[in-house]
């Protein structure tokens, strides 16, 4: 079994994970291609923040199935529709300023071992495309990195009681965070290693 990527749009996102793809570690499904089948044949699963959760929803059982069998999920973006039970909707800051966009990191986490939270905050200078808010964390998740000066959940890690695992980030694919090309795709391998079971 290989891990699903769905593709939401024509753009860059898939990229870092072009080389996993011809490797048969990850396959690269365009959301209108997406059928239950893919999901069967799938121990893990990676959305970016384009994801149509809508669609996305007429596939909850099969997304269900995929973690009750112990998949796990890395979910980028605002959180619009409760796509597995005990799931909450994005909430932004209030009239964000720079200082709300700070980064801490609160528990340790094998995708972000060694990395400086700070090194994700800007991008090309500017604040905020890391995150901007967060979707909120489920009873017995963990908060990872927080933002701002309350250090809101921006990234969480959940293991759910029925089985399988969500890492949720609530902001801007996370592999794209930054102005380093290197710090970026190695986000994208320990992602991909993460949701594959290989990185604990």
């Amino acid at each position: 079994m290989s891990v699903l990527f769905i593709h939401s749009h024509y753009g860059i996102d898939e990229l870092p994970f072009r080389h996993h793809a011809a490797a048969g570690r990850i396959r690269l499904v365009r959301e209108r291609d997406l059928n239950a089948a893919h999901f069967a044949a799938s121990s893990g699963l990676i959305t970016t923040q384009h994801l149509d959760q809508v669609g996305l929803l007429q596939h909850a059982d099969s997304l269900q199935a995929l973690l009750a069998r112990g998949g796990s999920w890395i979910l980028n973006g605002h959180l619009a529709r409760v796509l597995v039970p005990g799931l909450g909707t994005y909430r932004p800051l209030k009239n964000p300023r720079r200082a709300d966009f700070a980064l801490t990191r609160l528990s340790d986490h094998p995708i972000f071992d060694g990395i400086d939270q700070r090194a994700l905050e800007e991008d090309r200078g500017v604040a905020g495309f890391y995150g901007r808010g967060h979707n909120p964390m489920p009873q017995g998740a963990v908060a990872i990195n927080g933002v701002g000066p309350q250090c809101l959940p921006v990234d969480w890690d959940w293991a759910l009681p029925g089985g399988g695992r969500i890492l949720s980030h609530a902001g801007n694919d996370f592999w794209h965070s930054g102005d380093d090309d290197a710090l970026k795709q190695l986000l994208a391998d320990r992602a991909l290693a993460w949701v594959s079971g290989a990185l604990q």
